[in-house]
């Protein structure tokens, strides 16, 4: 039974091992550096678990004193590597890891001097260490990283299986009951950590996809990922419209009221169009002040969506924007499409602005001509 813990133990511990090392070759991130050391720690612990269960049958690890240090500092090396996802260590938290460490060093250095000659002094000493980090990750950890549930779990399973240890050394015989619940407790506890490593990879591979198709500013799709959308409703048949809008006078603004001011302009009227098409399509920015909007939803009046987006614009900012909209005719491409809204968008620039221009397709050469 120890052996097929810890073999299973041993074994989760190595998939993360593995996970950190891709993710560090590929973001070079302390935190997964951290999490290697600790896990090869672990894997040091749980490997004499199974050199001690195979060579002398059931032995508590608790014996050998250095085998539960290794697994005293791989729980103080994971806390700080869970911190470390979601936060960057500060000098502060630089010190207080060297005082841990230090700390965890003193029965070492001082086992001649009583009560450290004691083994069972020294075990004391390690479970009172350990309660200590468990309350730092309450008042430290806890409140900086996202996955709380998960992480409170992690610990309050760790605490139990401090007191089953505790128990089982100090009740003995009294306590045989309590060893199967010592050997799992510690598979439960890495499987919490697995699942909190798991979800933050996916975290961040999730926020290094949208970062690759957005706009950093506006939070808008960028330009290619708009146009992928459009080009691919296009060639489903579906009747997709586009909405082209430009912000009027923003180069005056940009010269009289500067750079930041300009950016939170676009950034409200960004807002602003996000918001009246993010159920019925996607909004994208074209570039500079050009933002557009795809809609979809065959229930959704394009005009009626365009003039809403203007009037709200005019009425919670500072500026007025030109607005034009094109629906896909046949035989019309998705470029063609966003180049006719362009085209209404510059109708309604050159023909006194704030103002929303359907794309009219010219009906001869000469309507051609003078579009």
């Amino acid at each position: 039974m120890p052996g097929i813990a810890a073999a299973c133990s041993l074994y989760i511990v190595l998939i993360m091992t593995l996970m950190c090392l891709i993710m560090y070759r590929n973001q070079r991130k302390k935190a997964y550096l951290n999490m290697i050391i600790a896990f090869l720690f672990i894997m040091a612990y749980e490997g004499l678990n199974i050199h001690f269960t195979l060579s002398q049958g059931i032995q508590p690890v608790n014996d050998h004193l250095w085998t539960p240090r290794l697994q005293v500092f791989s729980f103080l090396l994971l806390n700080v590597s869970i911190y470390q996802l979601y936060r960057r260590v500060r000098i502060k938290g630089y010190l207080l890891l060297g005082l841990m460490i230090f700390l965890l060093m003193v029965p070492i250095f001082t086992k001649s001097l009583l009560p450290f000659e004691s083994s069972s002094w020294q075990m004391l000493y390690l479970d009172i260490y350990q309660c200590v980090i468990i309350i730092m990750g309450f008042f430290i950890i806890y409140p900086r990283i996202r996955q709380r549930g998960k992480y409170v779990i992690g610990i309050i399973i760790y605490l139990l299986w401090i007191i089953t240890n505790m128990l089982i050394r100090y009740m003995e015989n009294e306590a045989v009951w309590l060893q199967t619940p010592s050997l799992f407790l510690p598979l439960i506890y890495y499987t919490m950590i697995f699942f909190i490593l798991f979800e933050r990879i996916i975290e961040q591979m999730q926020s290094i996809y949208r970062s690759s198709i957005t706009d950093g500013l506006t939070n808008l799709y960028n330009r290619r990922f708009f146009m992928k959308n459009v080009n691919r409703y296009v060639e489903q048949g579906v009747k997709v419209s586009v909405i082209f809008c430009d912000i009027d006078n923003f180069k005056k603004l940009n010269d009289t009221q500067g750079h930041a001011k300009a950016d939170q302009v676009l950034k409200q009227v960004s807002a602003i169009i996000d918001e009246e098409v993010s159920e019925i399509g996607l909004s994208g920015r074209y570039g500079g002040e050009e933002l557009v909007a795809a809609l979809v939803d065959k229930r959704a009046k394009v005009s009626q969506v365009a003039e809403s987006i203007r009037v709200r614009v005019e009425s919670e900012t500072i500026v007025t924007i030109s607005v034009g909209y094109s629906t896909l005719r046949k035989n019309v491409t998705a470029d063609e499409l966003v180049s006719q809204a362009d085209q209404a968008m510059y109708r309604s620039k050159t023909t006194g602005k704030n103002k929303v221009s359907p794309f009219h397709a010219p009906s001869s050469k000469k309507d051609a001509i003078n579009t």
